[in-house]
């Protein structure tokens, strides 16, 4: 019996990590990330300063992903932590700021980037605690409350946060004497880096005990506690996590435009990174990023160079009507036309977590109940 789990195991771990599939997604994607701005100029695109935002957005999602994904803790709130990581730099940090001429102390960008990511984190243990007894749509909806809230205390803050105006001048990073600036290709290679180092620590921790700790308590509560997981500690830990992650790049997001105001931060980015993690695949780190590049790339590339062809062809052609269309204002409807096709037709996502594709799919494959019926003889009960 302990052989055939062993073989069991080893089967799974290799389907979860050395699909041929992913591979071949994942070698793309670290390529065309590296060699984008080279990529950029030699074709003449000047899309480098887009794609920095679409990365950030990347990030953001690969943070959801970790509470929504990995967790199974509905959150549509998520952009409320995006704008504490980038308050939190631009009021230790902006001249503008009313805050700055009061501190003991004077931070740099890594020194409020550190301080970032430890409020964060300790918002998002707030945020988890009154939610511990709740699951589902009561879930969603104090998350969606906490994100309505966050925004508003910003915005009226005005002692603080200087309300509607925002704060600006904000402090940038300087790496071995070399200031980043307005250096965009800078900015995207730190973000690069960044991404690297979120993806490491996703995936060690997806592997590590907290992770599949994560993942019996998104599968099944009253089961996961019933094992003996303590599902106070995985839950505030999963949103601690997820929050930090957003934190970071609210950071970095803010210091880059050298801008924080409440309007960036409004309920349709919640939406919006939800949306790539269940395009790209719920739990699956991959899929996320492919999702939200797909979407991303969309959002802010394509739908505007797509709207200049269609207007073109409606002039060409005398037809109004095509003339006239702004995909870009139509972006929220062509995202939700998106999931609901997605639901109905690939249900797991683009590229999906082999464990949420068999959740969803358990009796679709024959290959999937013959190794079931190798481990058991009947469905659910062992030899």
């Amino acid at each position: 019996m302990a052989s055939m789990v062993t073989t069991y195991n080893t089967r799974l771990r290799q389907q979860l990590h050395d699909d041929p599939t992913t591979s071949i997604v994942v070698t793309l994607l670290a390529v065309g990330a590296l060699f984008y701005p080279l990529i950029d100029r030699a074709l003449g695109w000047n899309t480098v300063g887009t794609m920095f935002p679409i990365v950030a957005f990347i990030l953001l999602a690969l943070g959801l992903n970790i509470v929504v994904g990995f967790a199974g803790l509905l959150d549509l709130g998520y952009a409320a932590f995006f704008a504490i990581g980038a308050y939190t730099v631009a009021i230790l940090t902006s001249p503008s700021s009313p805050v700055v001429d009061k501190l003991p102390f004077t931070l740099n960008f890594w020194g409020a980037l550190v301080l970032a990511f430890f409020v964060t984190a300790l918002f998002g243990v707030i945020l988890g605690a009154p939610t511990l007894r709740l699951r589902g749509d009561y879930l969603a909806i104090v998350t969606l409350g906490f994100g309505e809230i966050v925004p508003a205390v910003f915005r009226n803050a005005d002692q603080i946060t200087r309300g509607e105006q925002g704060l600006n001048a904000i402090a940038k990073p300087t790496i071995f004497g070399m200031k980043f600036g307005n250096d965009i290709v800078r900015w995207y290679y730190l973000l690069i880096a960044t991404g690297f180092l979120i993806i490491f620590v996703a995936r060690r921790m997806r592997d590590s005990r907290l992770g599949r700790a994560w993942m019996a308590m998104r599968e099944d509560e009253i089961a996961a506690s019933a094992m003996g997981i303590n599902l106070v500690m995985t839950k505030l830990s999963a949103f601690a996590m997820g929050a930090s992650f957003s934190g970071l790049v609210g950071v970095m997001y803010a210091s880059r435009f050298s801008y924080a105001a409440p309007s960036s931060f409004e309920f349709s980015t919640s939406v919006l990174l939800l949306a790539m993690v269940i395009l790209g695949g719920l739990g699956n780190i991959w899929g996320v990023i492919l999702g939200g590049l797909l979407l991303g790339t969309f959002d802010r590339i394509l739908s505007i160079r797509i709207t200049g062809w269609i207007n073109s062809l409606g002039e060409t052609i005398g037809v109004g009507f095509l003339e006239t269309v702004n995909l870009s204002r139509l972006r929220f409807g062509i995202f939700g036309l998106t999931l609901v096709l997605m639901m109905l037709w690939r249900p797991e996502g683009i590229l999906p977590n082999e464990r949420r594709r068999a959740e969803l799919r358990a009796d679709t494959t024959d290959g999937e109940t013959a190794a079931d019926d190798t481990l058991y003889g009947e469905r659910g009960a062992p030899v």
